[in-house]
């Protein structure tokens, strides 16, 4: 599968339910031998499945003209197994109710096999950034 928004989370930015720059946004490492993306129909976190770790909320996002940013992502001390993608979610704090905004399997250093030492993860610096809407 290639990088994909998926499909409630579309909606959920036409309807105002999620808002970029404002909502508590963070990306996931997902194992995709565990997770297989439906990405018109997964809508939450608890459709996740293969979570590898978690970040902290997304620091220093913007938004210009469609195209969303964030300072780069580390998450520490990662055991586990290999993770293969990336998920972008809004943390409700309710896992039912945090909706799902970004699947990335594309990107350098995936797939990645933790060793418990961190992971950075470097979004693209290109003119779509994290994704593009």
């Amino acid at each position: 599968m290639a990088n994909a928004l998926y499909g409630k989370g579309r909606e959920k930015f036409l309807t105002g339910d999620i808002a970029w720059d404002t909502d508590n946004i963070k990306v996931s490492l997902v194992d995709t031998g565990t997770y297989t993306v439906v990405i018109d129909t997964h809508e939450f976190y608890s459709d996740l499945s293969g979570v590898v770790a978690d970040s902290g909320n997304l620091a220093s996002k913007t938004v210009a003209l469609g195209v969303a940013d964030a300072a780069d992502v580390t998450f520490s001390s990662v055991t586990g197994s290999s993770a293969e993608a990336l998920v972008i979610w809004k943390d409700t704090g309710v896992a039912a109710t945090s909706p799902l905004i970004a699947y990335i399997d594309t990107a350098t250093n995936l797939p990645v096999t933790p060793n418990g030492g961190d992971i950075t993860v470097a979004w693209d610096s290109g003119s779509n950034k994290i994704f593009k809407l």
